[in-house]
């Protein structure tokens, strides 16, 4: 529930906050960078701040990152806010959430099994996926009837909930002894990526769909007023996907599907170029998005690689470096944008994340025989 709220809350924030930017400066490079900016500082939390993932209580830092995400967002509210101060504000945003990955889903990891994570990864991101349809959906139509500020407020009393929701776990020591720092993070940084394994997956996981998710930046540019139609069916085509690849799919069938989905994740968007119909538009994005169900593949992939007493460290990696990635994607995607068209950056950008993952391919089976790129590995090599 938690979660939820908090994804609730980030849906109707983004997609007020880049009407608003992109109703102040007519810019697509500046409205989808007020998106997704905040993923930008999550390179920094990587860096410096990520070894309290496995080293923080878990409730009462999840508690107090909800409290402050409730603070500035409603901060980013402030008439007569100029733009550049929302950009300070949503990338301290991004610096606080660089350790909420990490916390999360290293919690998740400990109270499930290995065996248990995707399942239980897979319902998280269902439920996050109901919500980011409903945020979406709810959202641009509030943006439309109501003003993207009141959006905003609302969407910081969402996070407010979130914070309550979070209050009601049960009290956790951390994972792991001592206090967090910047040469222990940077320690377990670098085991993390000395294993050719683990690197693949990473970089499996954070390149492909972080250029895809720069589309998903243009959608405000490309049609202000069907926005929120088209986040909503990326929403339900990720949830098809994750019901598909976590609940309906046996498990001897995922490790071949990590490829096929990365490259149905960007295909439809070629078609962009031809920029079809919303109605038509609306089922490729909704095709597209059931791409996403590969990260699931990835996921199971990394934990089964990665020690017991790094499983906070190493998923916090993941999230920080797949979000870095589709900041820096958006503000690509953006600058294409402002130079050429919505539509054209959109194909450009699903060129990209196709090149990308054929490459990761080639160079996944110089090292394996096996046609997958995630083969299955014995559990804890490092």
């Amino acid at each position: 529930m938690s979660s939820s709220a908090g994804i609730a809350a980030q849906t109707v924030s983004g997609l007020a906050l880049g009407t608003l930017v992109y109703r102040a400066t007519d810019s697509p490079l500046l409205s989808a960078v007020s998106m997704f900016g905040p993923s930008l500082a999550q390179v920094l939390g990587a860096t410096f701040f990520l070894s309290g993932a496995d080293r923080l209580p878990p409730r009462a830092t999840l508690t107090g990152m909800s409290l402050a995400f409730a603070a500035a967002t409603a901060a980013l509210a402030l008439p007569g806010l100029p733009v550049w101060a929302m950009f300070a504000v949503v990338l301290a945003q991004g610096l606080i959430a660089s350790l909420g990955g990490g916390v999360r889903w290293g919690l998740l990891n400990e109270i499930l099994s290995k065996d248990g994570y995707l399942l239980g990864r897979s319902v998280f991101n269902m439920m996050n996926g109901v919500m980011q349809i409903a945020g979406y959906a709810i959202g641009g139509v509030l943006v439309t009837l109501l003003s993207p500020r009141t959006c905003l407020l609302l969407a910081a009393g969402l996070y407010v909930v979130s914070a309550g929701f979070t209050r009601l776990l049960t009290r956790r020591a951390p994972r792991t002894a001592g206090r967090p720092s910047v040469a222990a993070t940077w320690r377990a940084n670098a085991l993390l990526w000395s294993s050719r394994p683990r690197r693949h997956v990473y970089l499996a996981l954070w390149v492909p769909n972080g250029l895809v998710v720069g589309c998903e930046s243009l959608y405000v540019s490309y049609d202000p007023r069907a926005a929120g139609t088209l986040f909503a069916c990326a929403a339900l085509g990720m949830l098809a996907g994750d019901v598909t690849i976590g609940r309906l799919l046996p498990a001897r069938y995922r490790p071949r599907l990590g490829i096929p989905l990365l490259l149905l994740l960007a295909t439809p968007y070629l078609a962009f170029f031809l920029h079809p119909p919303l109605p038509l538009a609306a089922v490729l994005v909704a095709l597209a998005s059931v791409g996403f169900g590969a990260s699931l593949v990835q996921q199971e992939r990394l934990v089964a690689l990665t020690p017991d007493e790094l499983s906070g460290h190493a998923l916090g990696l993941h999230s920080a470096g797949m979000l870095t990635l589709q900041g820096v994607s958006a503000a690509l995607a953006g600058t294409t944008a402002q130079l050429t068209s919505p539509a054209t950056a959109m194909t450009a950008m699903s060129v990209a994340s196709l090149a990308t993952t054929l490459t990761l391919t080639a160079l996944s089976r110089r090292h394996t025989p096996d046609d997958s790129l995630f083969p299955p590995r014995t559990a804890g090599a490092v």
